[in-house]
């Protein structure tokens, strides 16, 4: 059976590795993926670039997402301490030898520069070059560091896309625009967008008023959640999302009135990018499941659910205005998140 091995730090994973690794797994029997990392090297080299660090287990995941079909392609991790200018090669092929544990015939790259060395450390194995020249896939993880993720996201597999979207959750009370600015921003970046689950659940009830149970508010959190993760599998480098974990705690104290800490749990796992806050000064608007149009009790009801969101740590920015004010405001923060 012929052995081979395509190491990297895959820092990011990219196309070009993609192309190199399915090329490698026509060549021989069982290939074997090596993610090579040391997080005081792979800091190093994200410092002072447009990407930031990325964990190794997180880049192990892409990996074994990659080839999950492909049965001869196994995916091994090696760790080490160093530095790029004191990695210790030999160290680094005493490991990866031994974890694979069976004789290597090729050691795959795209890098003519690593010739000698190979030959040094694999003597028995063939150094095969794949796309030496990059006229196949154009693309290098040090392009994608140096110029950001945003300007290459083509050049990043769909395994990878979704660490790098951006997540801007937009959140308010009742009749204050939520749906249609999240819906709206969405089409202008032509990309996904998470309605709020809360409102669906109480269309499937038949409302909210005086039929919602305690245990209906988890849920509702939880398919949000679900629908996050699903929504950012096919977002276009930013995801919108109607409402959070605090919000659904705000209508379980307003519905039902009890405090759930399940939803502070889950509002504390939360990692949102950017939180857009709607002041309720437009108009109210009856929809068969508002019951709290009183100017008074909007304005309470706001107070709270500000109360809530500082409790939990998260941070928003308030917008307030018109229809088309909030929209503008919205676009705005967004431009600068996405070129931060």
């Amino acid at each position: 059976m012929t052995v081979g091995f395509f190491g990297g730090k895959f820092l990011p994973l990219h196309l070009g590795h993609v192309f190199a690794i399915i090329q490698a797994s026509t060549i021989v029997e069982e290939l074997y993926l090596v993610l090579s990392h040391s997080e005081k090297r792979d800091k190093e080299l994200c410092e002072n670039t447009k990407m930031k660090y990325v964990e190794s287990r997180v880049r192990l995941r892409w990996l074994h997402q990659l080839v999950k079909d492909m049965d001869h392609v196994k995916v091994i991790q090696v760790e080490d301490r160093y530095s790029n200018e004191d990695y210790n090669w030999e160290e680094g092929a005493v490991e990866i030898k031994k974890k694979i544990g069976k004789p290597i015939d090729y050691v795959f790259s795209s890098e003519h520069e690593y010739e000698a060395i190979f030959a040094k450390l694999y003597p028995e194995a063939t150094h095969f070059l794949i796309d030496e020249e990059r006229n196949t896939v154009p693309i290098s993880a040090t392009q994608i560091r140096e110029e950001g993720v945003f300007k290459h996201w083509n050049f990043l597999p769909d395994e990878v896309k979704p660490h790098f979207v951006k997540k801007v959750v937009i959140v308010g009370t009742e009749s204050c625009g939520k749906s249609t600015l999240t819906h709206n921003l969405a089409k202008i970046y032509n990309t996904s967008f998470v309605e709020e689950y809360g409102r669906t659940h109480c269309e499937r009830i038949g409302g909210c008023d005086g039929i919602m149970f305690e245990e209906d508010y988890p849920l509702i959190a939880y398919t949000q959640k679900v629908n996050e993760f699903e929504a950012m599998k096919k977002a276009n480098k930013v995801v919108f999302i109607d409402t959070e974990a605090t919000v659904t705690q705000f209508y379980s104290e307003l519905y039902n009135h009890h405090h759930q800490p399940v939803l502070d749990e889950v509002a504390n796992l939360q990692d949102y990018d950017l939180c857009l806050y709607l002041e309720p000064d437009v108009r109210w608007v009856d929809d068969g499941l508002r019951f709290h149009g009183e100017q008074n009790v909007r304005l309470t009801n706001n107070r709270r659910l500000k109360q809530l969101l500082s409790k939990n740590n998260i941070d928003f920015i308030p917008l307030t205005g018109d229809y088309n004010e909030k929209l503008k405001q919205s676009i705005k923060y967004v431009q600068a998140l996405l070129t931060e």
